[in-house]
């Protein structure tokens, strides 16, 4: 049985041998190079029991012929032909962002964020092991800190904000140095990342949904999209028109067609390639309007943005009612429905139920392969592939007034409304008398005048 140190460098190791491969440490001339979603196609092989080599293989080509190369991004036809969806991202921006950070005018998420977020958006980045929590993983397009409705998509402004500020508490750290287009091209990349990444996982999850694995069913024959690809369509089928002019039916059975000339079956699969892309990159434009309206909080509850305000406040004319507000919020964070105290602990510093995973955590165990996250042998083929060792999602200690998706009332309202995405932390439910929605004002007080003095803490 191994223990979570030995698991801890299994995946240390792991991630060096990458940053070598990926590197060229040992051969200075191989490109940088995405990396496959492993982990993704080894819990389906768990769990279903089927091979799941020859999938993650065809995903890992398309979305590689669909948005290029670390060196070299692309996007997608689909996107840069549509009306609607041509702005979502830069292709200006993706190459200021993307190649070697010495490159000049190129290289921003090499220099400022692949050390811990990894070339391929993975959150597997040489810093990721010794990070806690680790760094996020774009890839199954869930971000935690946003102003929008649990499932839907951050804003770019979202994204924005952290990039600009950092996020306290974490080792993503502000950097004074990037301007405001510096930021919003890390944001374009994030996106494209989020976007390929999560196109890799649609088409593994489609094809043990829809295909036969075991029969030899593929997402795609990769010889001939190869030639599609390359302009060589009207070559393909003029040798489809000659095999069909030559094969003659046995048994008045038509003749299989060479997997190298299906042309039919190839834009059935393309088909369901474009609708899977079409589908995640409209869910990025939509996100507007999936926006969560913070309404203005009652006159008679005093709500301040920040612990310096908070402070002001206690010391000023409306130090009365914000006093009763902190008394409600107590009584509804330890009450029976809002229960944050069940996660927070009654004195909200964080030593409640605190033996919880986030979701890329159960993503692939729990959910995934139905792997125990404790039972570390069970966990080792999956490290091996990429995974992270589990750790516990850690619930905020109010004692500390770090929260990291911002401080000010708005992003507190709103991660107590819709919960954080990707964590524990559900959305609210109300219930009249005992949790109703301005006590979210009273809650956002209560957890405020939690901050302990310095030397206290």
């Amino acid at each position: 049985m191994k223990n979570r140190s030995q698991l801890l460098a299994l995946a240390s190791g792991s991630i060096a041998c990458g940053l070598i491969f990926f590197s060229g440490c040992s051969r200075p001339e191989r490109p940088i190079e995405f990396e496959p979603n492993l982990v993704h196609a080894m819990k389906y092989q768990i769990k279903e029991g089927v091979e799941m080599d020859q999938v993650s293989d065809d995903a890992f080509w398309i979305v590689d012929q669909y948005f290029g190369t670390p060196d070299d991004p692309k996007l997608p036809e689909l996107i840069t032909e549509d009306e609607d969806l041509a702005g979502l991202i830069s292709q200006e921006r993706l190459t200021k962002a993307s190649g070697p950070a010495d490159a000049p005018g190129r290289g921003l998420y090499r220099k400022h964020c692949v050390s811990c977020h990894g070339v391929t958006g993975n959150g597997r980045g040489v810093n990721a092991a010794i990070s806690d929590p680790y760094p996020r993983d774009y890839r199954p397009g869930i971000f935690k800190f946003k102003s929008t409705e649990r499932g839907s998509k951050p804003l770019r402004e979202d994204l924005a904000r952290s990039v600009r500020n950092g996020i306290t508490g974490t080792t993503m750290l502000k950097i004074p140095e990037l301007s405001e287009d510096d930021i919003q091209t890390l944001v374009d990349y994030v996106i494209y990342l989020s976007m390929r990444g999560e196109m890799e996982r649609s088409l593994i999850d489609d094809a043990v949904g829809e295909l036969d694995i075991e029969a030899g069913d593929r997402l795609v024959d990769t010889q001939l999209a190869a030639r599609i690809f390359a302009g060589q369509r009207a070559a393909v089928e003029s040798e489809f028109e000659a095999w069909e002019a030559s094969s003659k039916p046995a048994d008045d059975d038509e003749p299989t067609i060479p997997s190298e000339l299906d042309l039919e079956l190839y834009d059935e699969s393309m088909g369901y390639v474009n609708d899977a892309l079409e589908g995640i990159a409209f869910a990025w434009l939509e996100a507007e309007d999936d926006l969560v309206d913070v309404p203005e909080p009652p006159a008679d509850i005093p709500v301040a943005d920040s612990h310096e305000e908070f402070v002001t406040l206690q010391q000023g004319d409306q130090a009365a009612a914000l006093a009763a507000s902190i008394k409600r919020g107590q009584e509804v964070f330890t009450g029976k429905v809002a229960s944050c105290s069940k996660c927070h602990g009654a004195t909200g510093r964080g030593d409640g139920q605190n033996k919880d995973y986030d979701d890329w955590t159960k993503d692939w165990t729990t959910r995934g392969s139905g792997i125990d996250p404790t039972d570390l042998d069970a966990l080792t083929p999956m490290m091996a592939r990429g995974a992270m060792p589990p750790k516990f999602a850690r619930p905020r200690n109010f004692s500390e007034g770090v929260f990291r998706g911002g401080e000010a009332a708005e992003h507190l309202y709103r991660r107590i409304y819709e919960g954080i995405e990707g964590s524990p932390m559900p959305s609210s439910t109300f219930v009249p008398g005992d949790y109703e929605e301005d006590d979210i004002w009273h809650l956002i007080n209560f957890i405020r005048s939690l901050k302990a003095p310095a030397d206290q803490v």
